[in-house]
């Protein structure tokens, strides 16, 4: 099997785990616990953290030094591109985050509460696609500093905290009076930009081999956003906030072992 096919497969992995975690609606009669989704939260932020750090910014900084740049440029100017890029997304896009009453981004009163919940995902989701798209992008450019193994580590690390937060999108939707069947397909399609946005990843990088560094800070920088401006924030809000802290270590700790294991 070709290094094209190999990407081509990778860079669905993560709707696989998206697509299982809205399938939840169907088995599960009730809205997700309070606790359980607040651990899940904390979960999914650990793992984006550690796959900015380990699949992200340190390939960045390698790939930089390489070239002979100061290693820090592609990674700072990628990173604060990346953080800005969600942010002028998260104020332009009309969106709800889970457990909040109040939308964001510009007014309009013309999209539904679950529409909005699902604009809401499908930002955080899209810096995912981005990220598995760069690395395997990576892995076909002939990077030294990321293998096969390190690409598939990155894309089985999304999937894994792709499936609670397919669960979480999902079931709320249900409790709204949402049919079973709407509400997973609400969540399947939240989590198909990720593919689309991997594969216009690598379509941009290979006509720009150069630019590969700051790509992936780029990535970095915009999955930080969403750990920083919702995750977190959703994870610590209201009572047993530590429980969502040990999610973040259990995440956290998880993807590094899947970055330095197979990486």
């Amino acid at each position: 099997m070709d290094n094209l096919t190999v990407s081509l497969l990778g860079i669905f992995i993560p709707l696989i785990g998206t697509t299982l975690g809205a399938s939840a609606v169907f088995f599960l009669k009730s809205e997700m616990n309070a606790k359980l989704q607040k651990a899940l939260l904390g979960f999914a932020s650990g793992v984006m953290m550690a796959a900015s750090v380990w699949s992200l910014l340190i390939p960045a900084i390698d790939m930089a030094e390489t070239a002979g740049t100061a290693a820090w440029i592609p990674a700072v100017i990628g990173f604060l591109l990346g953080m800005g890029f969600l942010l002028l997304l998260d104020t332009i896009v009309p969106h709800l985050h889970i457990n909040s009453e109040r939308p964001e981004g510009r007014r309009c009163s013309g999209f539904s509460r679950s529409t909005m919940l699902v604009f809401a995902v499908t930002l955080h989701n899209l810096p995912e696609g981005m990220a598995v798209g760069v690395v395997f992008a990576g892995m076909l450019g002939g990077s030294s500093t990321i293998t096969t193994a390190g690409a598939f580590a990155l894309a089985i690390g999304i999937a894994i905290q792709n499936f609670p937060e397919g669960a979480i999108i999902s079931m709320p939707l249900v409790g709204n009076g949402t049919s079973r069947k709407r509400a997973f397909l609400y969540g399947f399609f939240s989590g198909v930009v990720e593919p689309v946005g991997a594969l216009l990843t690598i379509l941009l990088t290979s006509f720009i081999t150069p630019l590969l560094p700051y790509i992936l800070s780029f990535a970095a920088g915009a999955m930080i956003y969403v750990v920083v401006e919702e995750l977190i924030p959703e994870s610590q809000s209201g009572e047993h906030s530590n429980i969502g802290t040990i999610g973040v270590a259990f995440g956290f700790s998880l993807m590094m072992i899947l970055d330095v294991a197979l990486g």
